[in-house]
């Protein structure tokens, strides 16, 4: 007995196949190329962090959360509410770190800032590859990961791994040269949200103890 097969299924087998050898390719893009999708496609973004510090000697790890936001190159919103509140404003020009315990305000120069530091994959300009050599670093807790080495000598960390899952950023790993570990979790994450302006701009509360020379200052 001979069985024949419609054209009609034939056409919704090839079809399945095909939609599965995409889904199997998107799912099977390392780390770096899902970080560089990442940084390509969102340019802003806002969400949630829960951080934990790590020190080589193997002491009590520091815990702390608290949201962020960001608009590259160069603005960004990071503010800490737990253990204790502390606000990092980028307005593309300046860095504003403010203490609300000690009303102490810190101010530095952006580029001096950002360099080639952890921030920068966020915060910069998206040239990765400028301040960064990249390298896949297989999977890991359900993420890919890549790591990224800064060009820089003088950077202060040694390393930086990054994990995504279906090109959303999920993890941060950083350790610096002195066996410290950050390991920093984003969650609920939203990329390309509408920011108000105002999100990115500082002014230092009024008695604030500031540290640094304020913008237009002479």
């Amino acid at each position: 007995m001979q069985f024949r097969t419609r054209p009609a299924a034939l056409l919704r087998g090839a079809v399945g196949v095909a939609l599965a050898l995409v889904a199997l390719g998107a799912a099977a893009a390392g780390g770096v190329q899902q970080l560089r999708d990442f940084v390509a496609g969102a340019r802003s973004a806002e969400g949630e962090f829960e951080q934990v510090v790590t020190a080589q000697s193997g002491r009590r790890p520091q815990e702390a959360s608290g949201s962020f936001a960001y608009a590259r190159p160069g603005r960004f919103h990071w503010e800490y509410d737990r253990p204790y509140r502390q606000v990092l404003v980028g307005d593309g020009k300046t860095l504003w770190s403010w203490d609300p315990d000690l009303n102490q305000v810190t101010v530095r120069a952006m580029g001096e800032a950002l360099g080639a530091t952890p921030a920068a994959i966020l915060f910069g300009s998206g040239a990765l590859d400028d301040n960064f050599e990249l390298a896949d670093a297989g999977e890991r807790d359900g993420l890919a990961w890549a790591e990224a080495r800064p060009r820089q000598t003088e950077s202060g960390f040694e390393s930086l791994r990054i994990g995504l899952a279906d090109g959303q950023l999920r993890r941060m790993e950083m350790r610096d040269h002195f066996g410290q570990t950050t390991v920093i979790r984003f969650t609920r994450l939203r990329a390309n949200p509408a920011l108000a302006e105002d999100r990115f701009r500082f002014e230092p509360p009024a008695g604030a103890d500031v540290i640094g020379e304020l913008p237009g200052a002479r």
